[in-house]
């Protein structure tokens, strides 16, 4: 097979924290929130995987490895948590496609991700990141995975419906459902 006939690894990641921001003294404070999980999935292996504290190391090498990593917010939220275990600079050093900044580039503003998949997919997510911290303090790691993974689902249909389509859909603050093209 020719090298460029390979599909490309394209990596959707999201993680979630062990603390808020109010526990560690504020949003720039990220790097200090620590990782309860991560989740991927792998276009080059279609899997999803779980990666814990303790494999943050092999989860930074994995992303690494990928030929664009797709997710929302994690070039301002996600990537600061990791470089709390890391040297390296993930934001310059990833390939990366964040779709809440694609998003506010195509209309100005900033979007939810929940207004983007229920106008878009006709679903939603299924909680919030501040359950996840209160799962993590409760000793329920299954649910964070649980609603870890799905929030990288979301992500990737999101991403692979404005690649088939070159457009999203939001509700506005009126609920009413809205168009705008993008183009990734």
């Amino acid at each position: 097979m020719h090298a460029s006939a390979r599909p490309q690894n394209i990596v959707y990641f999201d993680l979630e924290t062990q603390r808020t921001a109010g526990d560690v003294g504020g949003w720039s404070n990220k790097r200090d929130m620590g990782m309860s999980l991560a989740v991927t999935y792998s276009t080059a292996t279609g899997e999803y995987r779980v990666w814990w504290e303790k494999t943050v190391d092999d989860l930074v090498q994995h992303l690494q490895r990928a030929d664009l990593v797709v997710g929302f917010n994690h070039l301002g939220f996600d990537y600061e948590v990791l470089m709390g275990y890391t040297i390296l600079d993930l934001p310059n050093l990833l390939p990366t496609l964040d779709l809440l900044i694609e998003t506010e580039k195509a209309l100005g503003h900033r979007l939810k991700m929940e207004s983007l998949a229920q106008a878009t997919l006709g679903f939603g997510k299924t909680a919030e990141g501040l359950d996840a911290i209160r799962w993590w303090r409760e000793g329920k790691l299954m649910p964070i995975a649980e609603y870890c993974c799905y929030d990288v689902k979301v992500t990737r249909l999101l991403y692979e419906h404005a690649v088939a389509h070159g457009e999203l859909h939001y509700l506005d603050r009126n609920q009413r459902k809205q168009r705008f093209q993008l183009s990734l």
